[in-house]
């Protein structure tokens, strides 16, 4: 059990999250031993205090969740999240230039970004054919980011089968040993093991708790 701990990055994106919620979350991501916390930037001072002394990592989602902001904001939040104490980011990669096939803007967009800190960039895969699945991922590989992501958890949502398989899509782009984080709708051990047979590394889940003990998952708090 402490092994699948260790992948899962325990997760609030919740808009009406509250500092309490930020600081349990923080507490069960020390009493489970899990990989990271996963939360908005206006949270990592809190996260940092709570989790000081621990090889916990603070993961903040940029430019969450439709990744249309412009670069200039994008490399703002990611320079703040690393003044702050974050250890990694989570940016949405640019779907909208990706779609109209300017790649180079969105690599240079994910380039700057993997200067600033180690980026697991989501490429929402909800909204990409299999053959733009493929390409978004190895575009990802290609720009310095650290991992590649199946999705913010938000819109358009894939069911778990189907999620599975664009995981599988991205492990082929990337190959092996470039991490894969899926993320949404993963809630049971079922669901873990399921993405990590197909080849995630990472598992992104406001649901750690459940997965960990068991219990009936609860309401999502954003992946």
């Amino acid at each position: 059990m402490e092994g699948i701990a260790k992948i899962l990055d325990h997760t609030d994106l919740r808009a009406n999250a509250a500092k309490e919620d930020i600081c349990r979350l923080c507490d069960e991501a020390k009493k489970f031993g899990f990989g990271g916390v996963c939360i908005n930037s206006k949270w990592v001072k809190v996260a940092k205090k709570e989790i000081e002394n621990t090889d916990i990592k603070i993961v903040v989602v940029i430019d969450w969740p439709v990744g249309a902001g412009s670069f200039e904001s994008r490399v703002f939040q990611a320079k703040k999240a690393k003044e702050d104490g974050a250890d990694q980011i989570d940016p949405v990669m640019d779907i909208g230039s990706f779609k109209e096939g300017n790649y180079e803007k969105v690599s240079e967009d994910l380039k700057a970004l993997s200067l600033i800190l180690p980026c697991k960039v989501i490429i929402e895969t909800g909204y990409l054919t299999d053959e733009e699945i493929a390409k978004a991922s190895l575009l990802v590989k290609e720009a310095g980011a650290y991992c590649v992501k199946t999705s913010t958890g938000m819109d358009p949502k894939v069911d778990l089968d189907k999620k599975a398989e664009h995981v599988r899509i991205m492990r082929k782009a990337v190959g092996q040993g470039f991490p894969i984080k899926a993320a949404g709708g993963i809630r049971t051990m079922a669901d873990v093991e399921k993405m990590v047979e197909a080849g995630a590394d990472i598992i992104g889940t406001s649901a750690g708790v459940e997965i960990m003990t068991g219990a009936e998952p609860k309401e999502g708090k954003g992946e």
